[in-house]
């Protein structure tokens, strides 16, 4: 029976268990990050070895995923994402008792590398669960675990941390991991495999090569210094080696790692390209506001979690929307409204200052989620719309690690901006602060240069000062990276019999 014709009580079950699988490992990559100083003190470890806890979950993320298409086609989608969950679950369990930093960072590359699966695996699982006309609403729903995910990470992370410990941001995994494979294993039938082929073990190498060099140098960068590091050229110089030698593979290998037939199809190249720019506006904008309402606002935990909670509401409510016009609505014109709007909430969190209140934040991002889904989801479906179905597995696993690869940039983008921006903005106001100065004199009359305090509350208000403008900038240019990204969505070419048509052999009829 193919998947779309499972009675719906089974579908559903299916749908659910791949939702908490994609929940589980999406709220992963962001729930340690504000644990790291608790870990930090009881693994006595420095800031910079800690920081590896990240590090080794993002590139073993990266590094793993492009493997799963090969393993899917192989062992088939059922014992991979059931591998994945298993594995994935039993060493957060070792990440949550583990008593040091090398258990810690172990154990952590060992969870990414086993999770890498969950995504692209569940997303091709969806899509199949439905017919062409319902597929729209299948992205909905993954596209909720996917955006959500990291917007609740934190916030879970914290909670737990505070109420329990660091360890219990890995336990939680544990219930969830269980149920999911659970559903899984009783709901999702096997299939039979019809496409194998040998494995490409040097493609992969120079894969890995790539991907991984690459961000080591995005993850490391900001601490090195970028290029005045030699560390961060030799990374540079890899990357750029390994992709010029895997490009020149798959171009000539009989069987290369990665078909270049994807390629080919302009949908998905299209499709994947965008899908790297909206990893850069998701997790550039999820990056720049908690340091800025913390450090610059003095706001709260709790508080800030409220000003970033309406980002996911408005997620929520797109998915509702888009599930609905999906099947007659053209495609295209539905991306390209979604990345004006998402370019339209980072030119209006331009206009901040530090006299600013939570409510500008609180309704760019709820305009911000509502806008990113209706590029997520018209993307992720026009993606396979018009790809062979035997290439499915592959071409989910690039497009997930173009979506990684995105993010990891669009984190190291705007952390590089901030700080070169606010150092050059602070030269440039220190060079102002004279006592002979109009500005100054109407601004702060009552400070009194000659005294040591007066002098230093000027330099501590000018540092505050160019730390919003490094701000300020830096949504400016994620909203002019998608208002160039825009139209770049009418060079997407529309199936024959329609955006959402059964296509003979296509992705709806495609076995597992």
């Amino acid at each position: 029976m193919v998947d779309h014709l499972l009675p719906k009580p089974v579908r559903t079950m299916i749908m659910l268990s791949v939702m908490a699988a994609t929940v589980m490992n999406q709220v992963d990559t962001t729930i340690a990050n504000v644990a790291l100083p608790h870990m930090q003190g009881t693994t006595s470890s420095s800031r910079e070895q800690i920081s590896w806890v990240l590090t080794s979950y993002i590139i073993a993320m990266a590094i793993t995923t492009p493997l799963t298409g090969w393993l899917a086609d192989r062992f088939g989608r059922r014992k991979i994402l059931l591998g994945s969950i298993a594995g994935f679950t039993v060493v957060s369990g070792l990440c949550g008792i583990a008593s040091n930093l090398e258990e810690l960072v172990l154990f952590r590359f060992l969870q990414g590398a086993s999770g890498a699966a969950m995504l692209p695996v569940g997303q091709v699982i969806l899509m199949n669960l439905n017919t062409a006309e319902e597929r729209g609403k299948s992205m909905a729903i993954f596209s909720l675990g996917f955006i959500l995910g990291p917007l609740i990470g934190p916030l879970l992370g914290g909670w737990l941390t505070e109420n329990f410990s660091w360890h219990w941001v890995f336990l939680i995994n544990l219930p969830v991991g269980a149920l999911a494979f659970v559903g899984i294993w009783t709901y999702l039938p096997e299939r039979r495999e019809e496409h194998t082929r040998p494995f490409d073990l040097f493609g992969f190498g120079l894969l890995i090569l790539c991907v991984g060099a690459f961000q080591l140098m995005l993850d490391r960068g900001q601490t090195q210094d970028w290029f005045s590091s030699t560390e961060i050229s030799i990374y540079a110089g890899a990357a750029l080696l390994g992709l010029f030698l895997f490009v020149v593979h798959i171009i000539t290998a009989k069987h290369p790692f990665v078909r270049i037939a994807i390629f080919a199809d302009r949908n998905f190249t299209v499709s994947s390209l965008l899908g790297l720019v909206i990893g850069v506006l998701m997790f550039g904008t999820m990056t720049l506001l908690p340091p800025m309402l913390a450090g610059l606002f003095g706001e709260p935990v709790m508080d800030i979690g409220i000003a970033m909670a309406p980002r996911g509401i408005g997620t929520f409510i797109a998915s509702i929307i888009v599930a609905r016009i999906i099947v007659k609505a053209n495609m295209q014109v539905m991306a390209f409204v979604g990345l004006i709007g998402t370019g339209l909430s980072s030119l209006a969190l331009s206009g901040l200052s530090l006299q600013s209140d939570l409510w500008l934040i609180i309704v760019a991002g709820l305009i911000n989620g509502f806008a990113l889904n209706f590029v997520f989801i018209p993307l992720s479906t026009t993606a396979f719309a018009t790809l062979p179905s035997h290439l499915m597995n592959e071409a989910s696993a690039l497009m997930t690690l173009l979506r990684y690869l995105g993010s990891a940039a669009g984190i190291s983008a705007v952390a590089f901006m901030i700080t070169r921006n606010e150092a050059a903005v602070q030269s440039r106001l220190t060079e102002g602060l004279r006592p002979d100065s109009p500005i100054v004199a109407w601004a702060r009359p009552e400070i009194d240069f000659s005294a040591v305090e007066g002098a230093g509350r000027m330099v501590g208000e000018a540092a505050r000062q160019a730390l919003m403008v490094a701000y300020v900038d830096a949504f400016w240019m994620l909203a002019l990276l998608s208002f160039v990204a825009a139209p770049f969505v009418f060079t997407m070419r529309k199936p024959k019999g329609g955006w959402m048509a059964n296509r003979p052999g296509g992705a709806a009829h495609g076995g597992e």
